[in-house]
């Protein structure tokens, strides 16, 4: 006998809901909407899978589809919020385009939090925060994602060394050399953060005074130049590998 097709199959659309979700009725407008109904084609009776990053995911199914909204019946919760590691991404706003994919990658690998930092070389001091978080919904709708990482609004470099928790250890990347990040994270144990300077890197006082800090630790990403972006991306693929969720 045939195998009984997947429910909902594998190609049900993702939405993200900023609202809490419970079963019962919702209304969907706005871009959701347009997305949903001029770009999926959605009819009634399709199903819809929801998350809120509150309460996980979501079974909708259409109940009426209008011009430009529709309404959808939450019928079963999917599976719960996932566990997010407790991984801090901190690092200095780059230019539009680059910026984004920091923070799409960011959220695809796990991070809780992304902190815009301002240093002396930062190209842009102002990165548009509700745009990060709009690239992080869609990574997180397209990767099947049940939790988004926090945006912090921007923080220049002494105020986020003054005010750093003490019980979070501070990796930096180190131009100038460091322990191999992946021993450093191995050697710790609990929550942590990864700073990432500008494509100039810091200069020479921020980065004495990043060292001088208690909670830092330098950390050396190989032997090749890389940019802010792909430091970024690969620091936080070690502490995962190290310390997170990938074992």
């Amino acid at each position: 006998m045939p195998a009984t097709p997947a429910w909902p199959p594998q190609s049900t659309p993702r939405l993200f809901v900023d609202q809490p979700l419970a079963e019962g009725a919702i209304r969907i407008d706005g871009p959701a909407a347009h997305y949903l109904i001029s770009v999926m084609r959605t009819k009634v009776g399709d199903p819809v899978k929801l998350f809120d990053d509150r309460t996980g995911e979501w079974l909708g199914i259409a109940g009426s589809v209008g011009k430009r909204d529709l309404t959808l019946d939450v019928t079963e919760r999917l599976r719960e919020r996932e566990a997010v590691p407790d991984l801090w991404l901190c690092a200095a706003p780059l230019k539009k385009g680059r910026v984004d994919w920091l923070a799409e990658k960011a959220c695809e690998l796990g991070v809780a939090r992304l902190v815009p930092v301002v240093t002396r070389r930062t190209v842009v001091d102002k990165p548009n925060t509700d745009r990060l978080r709009a690239h992080m919904i869609e990574a997180a709708e397209q990767c099947g994602r049940t939790a988004l990482p926090e945006v912090a609004e921007p923080v220049k470099l002494p105020a986020l060394l003054r005010d750093w928790p003490p019980e979070r250890a501070l990796f930096f990347a180190d131009e100038n050399g460091g322990v191999p990040a992946l021993d450093a994270m191995r050697a710790h144990q609990g929550p942590a953060a990864i700073l990432i300077g500008p494509e100039g890197g810091f200069d020479t006082e921020e980065r004495e005074a990043i060292r001088a800090h208690e909670q830092a630790v330098g950390i050396g990403l190989g032997p090749r130049i890389l940019r802010a972006d792909t430091a970024a991306a690969a620091a936080v693929s070690l502490w995962m590998a190290a310390a997170g969720d990938w074992r």
